[in-house]
C-alpha cells in the first residue's frame, strides 16, 4: 500500500525574513553622520566649524556649528556623549552632545582657551591671559626678548589650567601654569598634572588635587618651546617635543630626562600606538609623521602629510591616522602598515585638533582615559 503525503507550505514568512534579513544588513553598512553607529573624526576649524568625518568612507559627512568662536583644542568623554570644544574668540568651552551634534553648554574660561584634556568626567583646559596671539616670535630673536622683558617688567600673567566637571557644567578649580601653556597630560593615577610651557622652556608637575607645583623640568639644554607632551601606555615614562630644538625629552616616572631623541623640523603632536612600542611624531615644518621605535629610539617610518600639521588620531581599528594640516586646510590619511598616503581631504578651514569615536589613540587623546 503506498501512502501519499501532501506538504503545503507558505513561502511568504520566509520570503519575508529574507527581505528583514537584507535590509537590516544595509541598514548596518550605511554609515552614520550622527556618530550613533559609525566611527567617527571630529575636527575643529579654527576659521570654520566642526567637520564630521566617517571613519568608514573617509568622506565628511556633516558640520558642527561653531558660532564663529575660533575652535581649537578638542576632547571626547569616555562613554562618548560630550564632545568639549576650546574656542580661542570665544573665551569659553561648548559641551556639545556627539550624537546629535547640538550644543548643551557653554561655559566661560578665560582669555584664549586652546589645549583641551579629557580625564574621566573632568575637562583641563590651558587658556593664557597674556597671549598676544598669532604665531609667536622667533626664540632669540629681538622681538621675543623684548616680548619676555615687557612680561616681567608688567609682571604678567601666567597661564591656567581650568578644571572643569563635565557632568555639572562648573568650574572646579584653576592650576596655574606657566608663560603660554601648551600640551596637557594626566597621570595615570589621575593624581598628577604634566604640563609644557613654552615661554618658559619647562615641563612643570603639579598636583592634581591641590594645584602645588611639585617639579621643574627645564628644557633649554634642548632647544626652545616644549609643545607636546605624552605618557607611554604603562606608566612608565614621559615624552615632550621641543619645537624650536628638533627633539623629544624623554622623562622616567620620577621625571627626570633619561633621554633626548633628535627628530625633524618643528616636533608638536604626540602619541604612542596602543601598546606602547611606538611614538608617532607631528613635524609641523618636517611635513610629516615620524615614527620612533621606543626601545631603540630608532626612526622606523615617516608619513608625508602637509602644511603645519599640529595634532593627529588613530582610527579605532588602529589601521590608520588622520592628521589635521592647519595650513594647507586638509586632512591627510595615512596606512599605518606603510605610512603611505591613503586620501586626502580637502576644503578645511585651518584645522587645528582633531578626535576619534570610539576613543583611539592620538595626540589629543588616549584610550584608557
Amino acid at each position: 500500500m503506498t501512502v501519499s503525503i501532501s506538504i503545503k507550505v507558505s513561502i511568504l514568512p520566509l520570503v519575508g525574513f529574507i527581505f528583514l534579513i537584507v535590509g537590516c544588513s544595509n541598514e548596518s553598512s550605511e554609515p552614520s553622520s550622527n556618530g550613533s553607529t559609525a566611527p567617527l573624526a571630529y575636527v575643529t576649524n579654527q576659521k570654520g566649524n566642526i567637520t564630521v568625518i566617517d571613519l568608514v568612507s573617509l568622506e565628511v559627512v556633516s558640520e558642527i556649528n561653531a558660532d564663529g568662536k575660533g575652535p581649537r583644542g578638542i576632547g571626547i568623554t569616555s562613554d562618548g556623549k560630550t564632545i568639549v570644544v576650546a574656542n580661542v574668540d570665544g573665551g569659553d568651552i561648548t559641551l556639545i552632545d556627539r550624537e546629535s551634534g547640538k550644543i548643551n553648554k557653554n561655559i566661560e574660561i578665560g582669555e584664549n582657551p586652546e589645549f583641551v584634556r579629557v580625564v574621566g568626567n573632568l575637562a583641563y583646559i590651558s587658556f593664557e591671559p597674556a597671549s598676544l596671539g598669532g604665531p609667536p616670535p622667533t626664540p632669540g630673536s629681538e622681538e621675543a626678548q623684548k616680548l619676555e622683558a615687557d612680561r616681567e617688567e608688567e609682571d604678567a600673567e601666567p597661564a591656567k589650567i581650568a578644571v572643569v566637571n563635565i557632568d555639572s557644567g562648573i568650574v572646579e578649580k584653576e592650576i596655574i601654569g606657566g608663560m603660554e601653556t601648551e600640551g596637557i597630560e594626566v597621570s595615570p593615577d589621575q593624581t598628577k598634572l604634566i604640563i609644557t610651557n613654552e615661554a618658559d622652556e619647562n615641563i612643570t608637575v603639579h598636583d592634581l588635587q591641590t594645584g602645588e607645583l611639585i617639579k621643574e623640568i627645564s628644557t633649554r639644554d634642548y632647544g626652545h618651546r616644549p609643545r607636546g607632551i605624552k605618557v607611554s601606555p604603562d606608566g612608565s615614562m614621559y615624552v615632550g617635543s621641543v619645537e624650536y630644538g628638533n627633539s623629544l625629552v624623554v622623562m622616567n616616572s620620577d621625571f627626570e630626562i633619561i633621554k633626548a631623541i633628535k627628530t625633524g623640523e618643528i616636533p608638536y603632536g604626540l602619541s604612542f600606538n596602543r601598546d606602547g612600542s611606538k611614538l608617532y611624531v607631528a613635524l609641523a615644518k618636517g611635513r610629516a609623521i615620524q615614527v620612533f621605535d621606543t626601545n631603540s629610539w630608532e626612526e622606523v617610518g615617516r608619513g608625508e602629510t602637509g602644511e603645519r600639521c599640529w595634532h593627529f588620531t588613530f582610527t579605532p581599528d588602529d589601521s590608520k591616522i588622520l592628521v589635521a594640516c592647519g595650513r594647507s586646510d586638509e586632512i591627510v590619511v595615512l596606512d599605518v602598515s606603510d605610512m603611505s598616503v591613503l586620501k586626502r581631504l580637502t576644503g578645511f578651514a585651518m584645522p587645528w585638533g582633531i578626535v576619534a569615536y570610539p576613543k583611539s589613540m592620538g595626540s589629543l587623546d588616549s584610550v584608557w582615559q
